[in-house]
């Protein structure tokens, strides 16, 4: 074991993410931190403090799981095709909504459960994932990157027309772009969590419904003012948490700004009404008012007040 991961610390670690519940050896979860650290402190020697500070941020249950699942273990893999199947499904379908990325996400657990090379040694993709992360973050990542990876090879091997087309044509989006969408997409969704039910019932009857401050005021019995200072507050908390999961993704600042210029480009490649969520009953008068003025304003708004604030 590296001399730069205390043993204490390691088995607290490992209680801490229960990694004894996969039958996971010690000395496997050792290296699995190591191998952590090596990415996190690449040709660095960093200090205990350090090493001790990141490890205890590491999502632990995600990387025993994870660890246990690349060392072959039965009942982990059990657990993860139970647990994460209908995730990497959710994603796929969000990625390509015709269901094509489906393939993708089956094939893809072959190369999670990994295959044994010379020296009986398994070799598994979950050795990519070290825990800075969610397990579902990081899954959806990998799914979206092989989709872009499967769209270029398509067009490396597509054959050339017999003749030079008079004008050109775009047949689809931009493989990167649709890319940067889906994350986005997801990603918003996934911060929608951290608000308690009425700020995305708020967020939702003025972005989707469409209604006015005041409108929205009086159905949820607020002041005109209050319900504009709330949405203020959320809309910190979505910019907040989008970033540091885009960052969590695996993006770097330079496609983070890309993935939000994806979505400025064009306000409607957003799926607003999903992205809010079906929270609470829509008022029918309300409804009825704002019907026509909600498809177009709503997410020009929302990437105005949102998307195009996140931007450094």
């Amino acid at each position: 074991m590296a001399t730069q991961i205390n043993r204490a610390l390691v088995d607290q670690l490992y209680h801490r993410a229960n990694a004894g519940r996969w039958q996971l050896a010690l000395d496997d979860f050792a290296r699995t931190l190591e191998a952590g650290i090596a990415k996190a402190f690449p040709g660095a020697s960093p200090s205990f403090r350090d090493v001790e500070r990141h490890l205890r941020s590491l999502r632990l249950e995600d990387l025993a799981l994870a660890s246990a699942c690349a060392a072959g273990h039965e009942a982990a893999w059990e657990h993860f095709i139970l647990q994460f199947r209908p995730i990497l499904y959710r994603a796929a379908d969000a990625l390509d909504p015709s269901g094509g990325a489906r393939e993708l996400a089956d094939s893809l657990y072959a190369d999670l459960f990994g295959l044994e090379v010379a020296g009986g040694e398994r070799r598994s993709l979950f050795r990519y994932f070290h825990g800075r992360s969610s397990l579902a973050t990081w899954l959806r990542a990998v799914l979206a990157q092989r989709l872009v990876d499967r769209a270029r090879a398509d067009v490396r091997i597509a054959p050339l027309p017999d003749e030079e087309p008079a004008a050109p044509e775009r047949h689809g989006l931009d493989t990167e772009r649709d890319r940067y969408v889906a994350l986005l997409d997801t990603t918003f969704r996934e911060s929608m969590t951290e608000l308690d039910p009425r700020e995305r019932l708020r967020l939702r009857y003025y972005y989707v419904q469409g209604l006015t401050l005041a409108e929205t005021g009086r159905l949820l019995h607020e002041h005109e003012a209050s319900v504009s200072r709330h949405l203020s507050a959320a809309r910190k908390v979505i910019r907040r948490s989008v970033e540091r999961r885009l960052k969590e993704a695996g993006l770097n600042p330079d496609q983070i700004a890309l993935c939000f210029e994806s979505v400025t480009e064009d306000a409607g490649s957003l799926d607003l009404d999903r992205v809010l969520g079906a929270v609470g009953a829509r008022d029918p008068d309300a409804a009825v008012h704002s019907k026509e003025r909600s498809a177009s304003r709503g997410k020009a708004m929302f990437v105005e007040n949102v998307i195009r604030r996140v931007k450094r």
